[in-house]
């Protein structure tokens, strides 16, 4: 009988701690797990010696992971160019609300694997889409996973002083984006839960009441359902789009449920997720829509049953 590897188990225990990171730089659950599966090819493609020969396996890596992201962001951008509509981070759902495998089935909850906190909520995750990829990694590695700034310089191949500076400036986006006070979760769920009856009934006043009168609405269908391809600006506007939305699709049942840590609406059809929507409430009011129907993007909904 082969014994176990030790290490194995150490080396594998990192993989949690990958995805978080992945997830947070890319946007994408799907390319976090295309990330790191490439770190531990990596990993096992090197001698026994040369493995032994690493002194922290988890900081190897968090580094080779990282760089692979860094690569990754800047051929995004040109990808994002070519993609139909406008391109949403993908939505996670929370592990509450997630049955994981099934008697027999090997379904795994992908909230298990990605810690949701503040740092994945869908307004923190834009405002990261609009920073560079050296500001985006530094950013990231600096302030939501406490790694020194020589660390990051090490990954991102620049000096500790400019790492300093990279955070700084992804600092001040993020500060930009966020002007207004954090609303209670509490009182999120109960405007987007207002939003939602307003919705069904088809109350365009009330709706209009809901939404800041600068809102902004989005949609990701990525060319693969039928989505608007730009944004809606204006709180009339959304409210009628909505209207027009709900007369359309009638056989589609609106749920509550919490969207990447954060209060959010998903559309069934059949028990099928065919939608997610993300919302970014500041004071009382509705800021931002983002409505991800891409059905690439909702394998983490679709991929066991929903209550």
């Amino acid at each position: 009988m082969t014994t176990p590897d030790p290490s194995l188990s150490a080396i594998m225990s990192e993989r949690r701690q990958l995805i978080n990171l992945a997830y947070r730089l890319l946007g994408s659950l799907a390319d976090a797990e295309d990330v790191v599966q490439e770190t531990y090819t990596r990993w096992y493609a090197m001698s026994r010696q040369q493995q032994d020969a690493i002194e922290s396996p988890g900081a190897w890596l968090t580094t080779v992971a990282s760089r692979i992201c860094l690569d990754l962001l800047g051929s995004a951008r040109a990808r994002r160019e070519r993609y139909v509509g406008e391109w949403i981070p993908e939505p996670l759902p929370d592990r509450t609300e997630w049955i994981s495998a099934r008697l027999g089935g090997t379904a795994v909850d992908p909230a298990e694997r990605v810690t949701l906190d503040e740092s994945i909520n869908m307004a923190f995750l834009v405002v990261l889409e609009s920073m560079t990829p050296a500001e985006r990694v530094a950013f990231i590695l600096h302030d939501v996973f406490c790694h020194s700034f020589a660390e990051v310089a090490e990954i991102v191949g620049r000096t500790p002083a400019a790492c300093r500076q990279l955070a700084s400036s992804a600092r001040r986006r993020i500060r930009t984006s966020q002007q207004a006070p954090a609303t209670p979760a509490v009182r999120q769920a109960g405007i987007v839960r207002d939003f939602k009856q307003a919705w069904q009934a088809k109350d365009i006043a009330a709706l209009i009441s809901l939404l800041d009168p600068d809102a902004t609405a989005i949609a990701d269908g990525g060319g693969l359902v039928s989505a608007v391809l730009r944004p809606i600006q204006g709180s009339e506007h959304i409210a009628r789009y909505a209207i027009d939305i709900a007369s359309l699709a009638s056989d589609m049942a609106i749920l509550e449920r919490t969207v990447n840590g954060q209060p959010g609406l998903i559309g069934q059809r059949d028990g099928v997720t065919v939608m997610v929507m993300a919302f970014d409430v500041a004071g009382d009011r509705i800021k931002h829509i983002w409505t991800i129907r891409n059905p690439e993007k909702l394998r983490p909904w679709t991929a066991g049953p929903q209550h």
